[in-house]
């Protein structure tokens, strides 16, 4: 059973070694350098950071940027199991409104996982690295 919940504060530790484990397992086309834990925790203190449980181990991590109901993070230690499914139905429930969120151009795999959910690409850009902005129409989680 996956139990999703608002992180406890001695957990933001935990999610930051998942943020930047997955992201340098995931976005190899990026140096593993600027994959830093650190920049999770700063991130943090204006996001709600919501944690998946599996079996007494967080298993994935997700934070919101409340304000603009905006999906900043969502990342799985365990993939295949529904714990991505899991943290973006509570965080899209936990959103003020329609949930929107960025994802680099090069993640085919986030990109897929989104647009199974119910999410369109709605613009893209650049800052550095290429991106889509995706939005799920509430309707799609009503």
């Amino acid at each position: 059973m996956i139990q999703v919940r608002r992180a406890r504060p001695e957990e933001l530790p935990i999610a930051s070694a998942i943020y930047q484990k997955v992201l340098r397992e995931t976005f190899t086309w990026l140096p593993a350098a600027s994959h830093n834990a650190q920049v999770f925790l700063r991130d943090a203190r204006e996001e709600d950071i919501f944690v998946a449980v599996v079996e007494r181990r967080i298993a994935g991590v997700a934070a919101l940027y409340r304000r603009d109901s905006f999906l900043h993070s969502l990342y799985v230690d365990v993939r295949g199991a529904g714990v991505g499914k899991a943290l973006l139905d509570h965080v899209a429930a936990a959103a003020p409104n329609a949930l929107s969120l960025k994802c680099q151009t090069a993640n085919a795999g986030a990109r897929a996982f989104y647009a199974r959910e119910g999410f369109r690409e709605v613009a893209e850009g650049n800052d550095g690295v290429p991106w889509v902005r995706l939005e799920r129409p509430s309707t799609a989680w009503s």
